[in-house]
């Protein structure tokens, strides 16, 4: 690998990522909650001053072809000297896979200084485990009472599941096209599931309809939930961490502390549209219908959720009030366990086996490739269960001859090979 053009890579991403701690920040700043301005500002100086550094270092070029002997071509014959030209600076795989790696753990220890530096998180250990648990979308915290924190606190708790969610590095190869950085390896190392495309002829065209798909309905939620009479700091709370399938909350008691009915079938809803293929909506808004309903993603993912749905408003019934509220029960506990997101609006130890269970298996599943929603993903499991399928025709028709078929289309077979260690590697994990 290219070592230094890498590490400055690194470097400037950092600093990019470094530039999202200039919104709580200022929020900080205006509400006057002077406690949080030091640790903001320290984090961003420490970020920006080395990505100036490697900014100005130098511009990104492909090196020069390389002559027998200098002053001459390939053929013994004079060749003029290389004029270096802004070009495009190719990623190849394995760079690109260190590089996501390198900016995601370097991200994550930036994004604890905050905590630790404020004092509300006072081991430094602690901050990094809930900075992972942000930009990872897990949703796991450490902090007992959330209530109690700065609003700032919260804000930036809130863009770590964002950022997280859609990818740091999607974002970046959205914005930094004037690196001339090769963005298809960084968004293929980024994203999730066995098949990566270029549904745009440009990717950095694809990375900005992602981003601009993910901020319209991150606002639309937003607006939505103050419709049902959270503020809006919580409502965008709160729709950072749904979009991002992340589950973060500015309460101790997540949504069950609202007690709204509304408010539920908002998350809900929104949650299933986060799990769901952002490509697919993309086609969606192109009026490619077809795409989406011949996609076996697609629809097995919604076959998952009706399947769990009436699985468990049916093990509900005879435990709560009514039919009404068995459903929003399960719908909204589906989609929150299906897609990974973890909201809670009801203590499952009190359920009947039968939907622990199927909320159980859902933990596995996890939402569909090229989501925010975390886990296996539905994709790989359709590919294992049309294998074994396969398999089972060979054994009663040993001279036929049986593949695999995604959409309608015949899938190659080093994609079935690719999801089986990957499900495998996932499980000994």
């Amino acid at each position: 690998m290219r070592k230094l053009i890498i590490l400055r890579l690194t470097l400037l991403f950092l600093g990019l990522f470094s530039l999202a701690m200039t919104i709580p920040l200022a929020a900080a700043i205006i509400l006057g909650e002077k406690d949080m301005v030091r640790p903001f500002a320290s984090a961003i100086g420490l970020a920006l001053v080395p990505a100036l550094a490697a900014f100005f270092g130098g511009r990104f070029q492909k090196p020069p072809g390389k002559a027998l002997f200098p002053g001459t071509g390939e053929n013994g014959v004079p060749a003029p000297v290389p004029v270096h030209k802004k070009s495009s600076l190719n990623i190849n795989a394995a760079e690109g896979i260190f590089l996501v790696s390198a900016v995601w753990v370097g991200g994550s220890l930036l994004g604890a200084l905050p905590y630790y530096l404020s004092g509300y998180i006072p081991r430094y250990t602690d901050a990094v485990f809930e900075s992972v648990s942000g930009f990872s979308t897990t949703g796991a915290t450490l902090i007992p009472d959330v209530e109690i924190l700065p609003l700032s606190f919260h804000l930036w708790r809130g863009l770590t599941h964002w950022l997280g969610g859609m990818g740091i590095l999607a974002l970046t190869v959205a914005l930094v096209p004037l690196l001339g950085v090769g963005g298809f390896q960084l968004l293929k190392a980024e994203t999730s599931g066995p098949a990566k495309e270029k549904f745009t002829p440009r990717i950095s065209a694809a990375a900005k309809f992602l981003w601009l798909i993910y901020c319209g309905l991150t606002l639309l939620e937003t607006l939505l939930l103050t419709l049902g009479g959270m503020n809006w700091f919580e409502a965008l709370i709160h729709a950072f961490s749904t979009m991002a399938a992340g589950g973060f909350s500015t309460r101790n008691n997540s949504i069950a502390a609202y007690n709204s009915a509304y408010i539920q079938w908002v998350c809900a809803v929104f949650m299933i549209i986060a799990g769901f293929n952002f490509t697919l909506i993309h086609s969606l808004f192109r009026g490619k219908y077809r795409e989406v309903l011949v996609n076996s993603e697609g629809r097995a993912y919604c076959l998952v959720i009706l399947a769990s749905t009436l699985i468990i408003t049916l093990s509900l019934l005879p435990h709560t009030e009514s039919a009404g509220k068995a459903l929003g029960y399960a719908v909204f506990d589906t989609a929150s366990i299906l897609t990974t997101t973890g909201f809670i609006i009801a203590d499952h130890n009190l359920w009947p086996p039968l939907a622990r269970a199927v909320l159980f298996l859902l933990m596995f599943c996890g939402g569909c490739s090229g989501s925010t929603a975390g886990g296996v993903k539905i994709i790989r499991y359709v590919i294992l269960f049309k294998q074994a399928g396969s398999e089972l025709k060979k054994t009663l028709y040993p001279s036929g001859v049986f593949s695999v078929r995604l959409d309608r289309k015949g899938a190659r077979k080093n994609i079935v090979y690719s999801v089986s260690g990957f499900v495998a590697l996932d499980m000994l994990l």
